[in-house]
């Protein structure tokens, strides 16, 4: 290992705008598995599946159609 390296040359990572952010969110037990069952059937991770759901539902612009009663 050097004692010192030169980063005048490097170059910002391109792929740190995809990087993914590890957060916390309290989610139903029911629809954890229900995610879980349908990314086995699938064949991904279901952390995989719900960022491509929710990532889905952001590009398309979707609202939630909640009604309080």
């Amino acid at each position: 290992m050097k004692k010192e390296y030169d980063f005048s040359k490097s170059v910002k990572n391109p792929y740190t705008k995809k990087m993914k952010k590890q957060i916390s969110i309290r989610l139903e037990s029911e629809t954890v598995e229900y995610f879980k069952k349908l990314a086995a059937e699938i064949g991904i991770p279901y952390q995989n599946l719900m960022n491509m759901y929710l990532r889905e539902c952001a590009q398309k612009n979707m609202k939630p159609n909640i009604k309080w009663t």
